[in-house]
């Protein structure tokens, strides 16, 4: 059993290589600078997702606040209480969903279109509702999840982190962001203490 496991844990972490190993050959430039021009440049930036592609679409908010964009992360629970209000014509709003089809993401999507702030999905099913009601579509294509059931956000989640960080590294070329725009928004932690001192 105990190779067995191992085995299984082995598999994971070659399963979640190749799908972030897979981005490259299936990203297209033209969408992908366009998105990232966009964040570059917009009023702010709102993140949002469900689940383990919530804590995604979170972590992708906090880097670019890290590179001084203003982004926030909006629950879906929230948004739907009232937070949609946050949302203005000149801003970017940022969907994470494997599917496309998350239910709680939907109403964000209706109103950016009313509102008309860009839209930007990132998905794998090019058909659903979210990628048609969006501006710019970044497209997520998994071959299975990582786990030995094929069931949980894993290699998913991998492959959103890394598309986003690459739209990270992107915006900070197109804004032009230096080193030492860094160490006055980190005071904290090691990096912290070393841009400071």
């Amino acid at each position: 059993m105990n190779e067995k496991a191992w085995g299984c844990a082995l598999d994971s972490l070659k399963t979640e290589s190749e799908a972030i190993a897979d981005i490259a050959g299936y990203l297209e430039k033209e969408p992908f600078l366009k998105a990232a021009e966009i964040l570059g440049r917009c009023g702010k930036i709102i993140t949002s997702g469900c689940g383990g592609s919530g804590i995604a679409a979170k972590k992708f908010a906090h880097s670019l606040c890290c590179i001084e964009r203003d982004a926030y992360f909006l629950p879906p629970s929230e948004a739907l209480h009232g937070g949609l209000g946050c949302i203005k014509e000149a801003d970017a709003v940022v969907l994470l969903s494997r599917g496309g089809k998350t239910a709680e993401l939907l109403p964000i999507v209706s109103l950016c279109n009313k509102k008309k702030a860009v839209l930007i999905a990132v998905t794998e099913n090019m058909d659903s509702p979210m990628a048609k009601g969006a501006q710019i579509v970044l497209p997520m294509k998994i071959r299975r999840e990582s786990d030995p059931l094929d069931i949980m956000t894993t290699s998913s989640f991998v492959a959103a982190a890394a598309i986003f960080d690459a739209l990270l590294s992107a915006v900070m070329i197109l804004t032009g962001y230096r080193l030492e725009q860094f160490g006055p928004v980190h005071p904290g932690g090691a990096v912290g203490e070393m841009l400071n001192n």
